[in-house]
């Protein structure tokens, strides 16, 4: 059983022992976010965790992402979608990774690694004639929340996008963040979860208002390696090197938290 892989908090979080689940099913990559999860299996197929089953939607898929900004998805072709009114609308634009965390606003990279951006204008128009915002610099995973954007870059570099805002959702600069990430996801709420390249989870504590960089990483000791990381309102759901999927009650940062 894989509730036997519980992750073991190390010093002073050794108490908290937290709970994880096993949750049925295999999947390639899946997204939570605004009370929602999705995800996308190897071949294409696109479920939604509704009342603890998995409920297939009608689609194919390489990547899906649920948050604010609604759900969007992209297919093998970087071809760009937004569910609306229960069925896929194409979109302008090509993207590999998509991103809906934000304050109604989206984000992404394509297969070239150009970072993109659709204000809240556009994400809430229901117009399929979309304007992209390029983003200087080169990114292979770009994710959104509350207090800005994080992305990792193809050497593992980390960064943080300053100023992003629903209206103008291109930021002012780039902050180098210390450590070395292949991916991570920012939750509705502003948490950080990252993988590194040895497929160990991180999360990011001390964000703030002030500070919404944070303070240090902090190694989670899950006891399996894992390639796709998500968390959404208080659950951290993973997928293993096989696919498998694990959801863990874990606390994120909070609202009374971001002081």
């Amino acid at each position: 059983m894989l509730l036997s892989l519980c992750l073991i908090l190390l010093g002073a979080s050794a108490a908290k022992g937290q709970t994880c689940t096993d949750i049925p099913g295999k999947l390639q990559q899946l997204d939570a976010g605004a009370g929602e999860v999705y995800g996308v299996t190897t071949s294409g197929s696109i479920y939604k965790w509704q009342r603890n089953v998995w409920v297939q939607v009608p689609g194919e898929m390489a990547h899906v992402s649920v948050g604010p900004a609604g759900v969007w998805a992209t297919n093998k072709r970087s071809s760009v979608y937004k569910l609306q009114d229960n069925d896929w609308m194409s979109v302008s634009g090509l993207l590999k990774q998509i991103d809906a965390g934000g304050d109604k606003y989206l984000a992404g990279v394509n297969t070239e690694e150009v970072v993109y951006c659709l204000n809240r204008y556009d994400t809430i128009s229901g117009s399929p004639y979309t304007h992209f915002t390029t983003i200087p610099g080169r990114l292979v995973y770009y994710s959104c929340g509350r207090l800005g954007c994080w992305g990792v870059n193809n050497a593992s570099d980390i960064y943080f996008r300053y100023n992003v805002k629903p209206t103008a959702c291109e930021g002012s600069q780039w902050w180098r963040v210390e450590g070395s990430l292949t991916m991570l996801e920012v939750g509705t709420d502003g948490s950080v979860f990252g993988l590194s390249p040895d497929g160990k989870v991180y999360k990011r504590e001390g964000i703030t208002y002030k500070k919404p960089t944070g303070t240090s990483w902090v190694n989670l000791n899950f006891l399996l390696q894992v390639k796709h990381v998500t968390y959404d309102a208080g659950a951290l759901w993973l997928l293993s090197l096989e696919g498998d999927i694990l959801k863990c009650e874990i606390p994120g940062t909070g609202l009374s938290d971001l002081v």
